[in-house]
């Protein structure tokens, strides 16, 4: 493979990797209910709340479904919050699965883009 061939493989692959990253800001988790029914629970179970909160609002939604699933299985939450825990969870899958969809679209045009442009 020549030269030519190799930048533009390298610039492809650092349009997806940004292309990846700026996607994940566009994806809207309100954790406004989380943060609402824990205001007031025991510091353990505030904690980890809070942890999942401060997960989703910064873009790491494996943390934040750890998180969510350790608060669901807390046996003394109260209807409030394990409705909010399950309307939360619900969000960030639903964000996840947008954020999957547009990288794969992204990387389906940057693929096709790239074959326009290597010689044939």
């Amino acid at each position: 493979m020549n030269i030519s061939k190799w930048i533009v493989l390298t610039m492809a692959a650092v349009a997806l990797a940004f292309a990846g990253c700026s996607k994940s800001s566009s994806a809207k988790v309100d954790t406004a209910p989380v943060e609402k029914s824990f205001a007031t629970a025991d510091p353990t179970t505030k904690t980890s709340a809070d942890k999942a909160v401060s997960a989703i609002k910064g873009g790491d939604y494996t943390s934040a479904v750890n998180e969510l699933k350790t608060l669901a299985s807390n046996a003394k939450l109260t209807p409030e919050q394990q409705q909010a825990v399950k309307d939360v969870m619900a969000q960030v899958q639903k964000a996840i699965t947008d954020m999957a969809t547009s990288a794969q679209g992204d990387a389906n045009k940057t693929a096709t883009d790239l074959q326009k442009q290597l010689p044939k």
